[in-house]
């Protein structure tokens, strides 16, 4: 229950919604009671054998004297006017529209409820989203894809289903159950006595059942998760998966977590389904005491309060008890997996963002001096990958960050727009701490193109004005020929609307690396980040590539992550990475001199 107190936000949204349930759902348990009520006077008039006239009772009391004597009072009044086939007709009619009027109201309670437990899934969808869009990319280097679309998916399924369940199970049920009992108390206070003594041995038994059920829905949830990775991985390593003849593997991999997801459920459901026919035998064993106790006071005449007609009539009413407590202990189950949903939801809306937005901060709207790293350093999980780090890239130049695999290039690039905060040093743009900056300025003013191009399930006009989505057509087809994609794009028959597929799947890799310049150009930031993107081209499209990149460089400020070191001859400055150090720096001509680790990369190169 306490963890269900974070969603009372999202269900404040909709407070008018909760009332109108609220007020409809009591409009409907009295309709459903007065509905019960008239069965007393239907069998008064059915077993009744006197034609003697009832006097009406003296004075207003609420006690079940009062109202049986009230009721038969009305029936008498109603046969010594007409008869007592009119009177039954009367109750009959009169049943009918109670009943009518309970459903409509009942009706209307869903009709209100619905916007909350639908509005509840998708504010907490929208948020959840919202913060994976947020937190830093360290973030995700520990998750798995298929973890976060399962809580984006299933996980919020459960959540919805939760929010009905304990909505209609925490006000409708419990609502439906004081009315009753408190009928019943009016009629029979001793039965009664007995029937709350009992109800708390139900409440026991149905709890003790369900302890275990939370811990099973997390379980199953992580293996959903699992399931789901696997179906994500599969689907983005299709070709490879083929092509090393790995589908055996890869179907018994996922054989194995489809069974564990089968295994786990099935205890879930095996809990879950007994809430039902569990409540409704325990309400039949207290139906029967009920029955066992007040049958016998009433043949040992030990003054109940009750005759035979007004006996069935409580009965009755009792056994409307029997269906809310099943739906209050169905309830208490789907809250329980509805917990264990939202304690994963909120793992991740809840997670620390290391990296602070700074929405008030100072706003970067130009770039005009120099970028500085001083004494910087970056740990990942306490393990050192840059320390002492100390550049200046001035407005205008570019600079080469070479280095073996795991050096730190793609570390020291990234700190630039903060996708990692630096763990020590400081970095400083235009002389101002890059941390005293609002984040959207700052990253306003990088554009960065990655060696595996980027892109999205959309039309071509849509990929390139990523970045800028107010941009005209004009603009982003300049930005295309400056890229060298225009001709390319001009051949499609829908031309910048046409559609490229899951991750560009429709076109080459030299036509979706220059879609991601011409994404980048039309952005026309001051600060360009390169992770060499022409190294897994052919010849021609490294040419065309290579063509968009120089020209995209022109003004710009430029830091390169060199795989090719052919291509960064003429950088400003090569900064040689050794171990998150820097090891070597200076032009190609002074590195090549210096004969040290530089010089042996562009030679290991030169000889493949």
């Amino acid at each position: 229950m306490k963890n269900f107190l974070s969603l009372l936000k999202y269900i404040k949204l909709f407070k008018r919604n909760v009332i109108l349930y609220f007020v409809s759902i009591i409009a409907s348990i009295v309709f459903s009671i007065v509905s019960l009520a008239m069965l007393f006077p239907f069998l008064e008039i059915i077993f009744s054998t006197s034609s003697a006239k009832v006097p009406k009772p003296d004075h207003f009391e609420l006690n079940s004297a009062y109202i049986l004597g009230y009721l038969k009072y009305q029936i008498s009044e109603i046969i010594s006017q007409h008869s007592a086939v009119y009177a039954l007709g009367v109750v009959c009619v009169f049943i009918v529209v109670s009943i009518f009027l309970k459903n409509l109201c009942l009706y209307l309670s869903y009709v209100v409820l619905t916007p909350v437990r639908n509005g509840v899934g998708t504010y907490v969808r929208e948020d959840l989203f919202g913060k994976i869009l947020q937190l830093p990319i360290g973030y995700f280097t520990e998750q798995r894809k298929g973890d976060l679309m399962s809580r984006l998916t299933n996980d919020i399924t459960e959540i919805e289903m939760a929010v009905s369940s304990s909505l209609e199970g925490f006000i409708k049920e419990p609502l439906t159950v004081i009315f009753y009992l408190s009928l019943l108390f009016v009629l029979s206070p001793k039965l009664s006595l007995v029937l709350l003594l009992l109800l708390p041995i139900g409440g026991f038994v149905i709890g003790t059942v369900s302890k275990t059920l939370k811990k099973q829905s997390n379980i199953a949830a992580e293996k959903f998760s699992e399931a789901l990775s696997v179906v994500e991985e599969t689907l983005s390593g299709l070709r490879v998966i083929k092509a090393f003849t790995a589908e055996g593997f890869i179907f018994s991999k996922y054989k194995k977590s489809n069974q564990e997801l089968f295994n786990v459920r099935n205890k879930i459901n095996l809990r879950k389904d007994i809430a039902s026919p569990l409540s409704e035998t325990l309400g039949i064993i207290m139906l029967s005491i009920i029955l066992w106790i007040g049958g016998s006071m009433i043949l040992e005449q030990k003054g109940i309060g009750l005759n035979g007609s007004a006996f069935i009539t409580y009965i009755a009413i009792f056994s409307q008890i029997i269906n809310p407590s099943k739906s209050l202990s169905s309830a208490f189950y789907a809250m329980q997996k509805g917990s264990a949903a939202l304690i994963r939801v909120n793992q991740v809306i809840n997670a620390e963002n290391p990296v602070n937005d700074n929405a008030s901060g100072k706003k970067l709207d130009t770039f005009s001096d120099k970028i500085e790293f001083k004494n910087v350093g970056f740990s990942y999980n306490n393990i050192p990958t840059l320390q002492g780090i100390n550049l200046t890239v001035k407005k205008g130049q570019t600079i080469a960050l070479v280095g073996s695999s795991g050096a730190g290039k793609s570390t020291l690039a990234d700190l630039v727009p903060r996708f990692h905060d630096v763990t020590s040093g400081s970095i400083f743009i235009d002389g101002v701490d890059i941390k005293e900056y609002n984040l959207h300025s700052l990253r306003k003013q990088i554009s960065i193109v990655t060696q595996e191009p980027i892109l999205f399930n959309d039309t071509i006009a849509n990929n390139i004005k990523l970045g800028v989505q107010d941009a005209e057509e004009s603009k982003i087809e300049e930005a295309a020929k400056v890229a060298n994609a225009y001709n390319f794009i001009e051949k499609k028959e829908e031309r910048f609307e046409a559609n490229i597929g899951d991750r560009g799947s429709k076109l080459s890799g030299g036509e979706r690396q220059r879609l991601t310049i011409a994404r980048a150009i039309l952005k026309n930031s001051p600060i360009l980040i390169l992770d060499e993107a022409t190294s897994s081209l052919d010849t021609e499209s490294e040419r065309l590539v290579q063509d968009a990149i120089n020209k995209m460089m022109q003004n710009r400020t430029t830091i390169v992550i060199a795989h090719r070191l052919s291509t960064i001859k003429h950088a400003d400055e090569i900064i040689v990475l050794n171990k998150g150090e820097i090891a070597e720096r200076g032009n190609h001509s002074q590195l090549i001199e210096h004969n040290g680790i530089y010089k042996k990369l562009v030679e290991m190169q030169e000889l493949k």
